[in-house]
């Protein structure tokens, strides 16, 4: 099956939750509850956004291309982490941070591995 607009919904409605998110003024919430939250937040948010981009490709081509998926993956993250750090700096209370870049593409990096683990070749349920 082709490409299908109803693949990108799950990836929109994850990067619609960072914008709201990222739009809260810095005295909405608390990112210290522990030390690192917020960078544990970032890993996790990426993360799921890693996951839902790689489902907006094909099966056929998820499995026939796997390292140009993990590629376009990653990069889409690590432009939208780009755009959420420069948007913050609009926000109130907020700042731009290299080190939340760093969160976001490492949640992005570990689906990746994890994606590529669980569908290497020769692995049961793979094509």
């Amino acid at each position: 099956m082709g490409f299908t607009v109803i693949r990108l919904i799950p990836a929109i409605a994850v990067m619609g939750v960072i914008f709201l998110l990222s739009h809260q003024p810095g005295d909405r919430f608390d990112p210290y509850l522990f030390r690192w939250a917020d960078k544990l937040a970032h890993l996790v948010i990426y993360a799921a956004l890693c996951a839902t981009l790689i489902c907006v490709f094909p099966a056929r081509f998820r499995f026939s291309a796997r390292k140009m998926v993990v590629a376009m993956s990653l990069l889409l993250c690590l432009l939208y982490g780009i755009s959420d750090e420069f948007h913050q700096s609009f926000i109130p209370g907020r700042y731009p941070s290299l080190a939340d870049i760093v969160a976001d593409v490492s949640g992005a990096v570990l689906t990746c591995m994890f994606w590529l683990w669980m569908n290497r070749t020769g692995h049961a349920g793979s094509p």
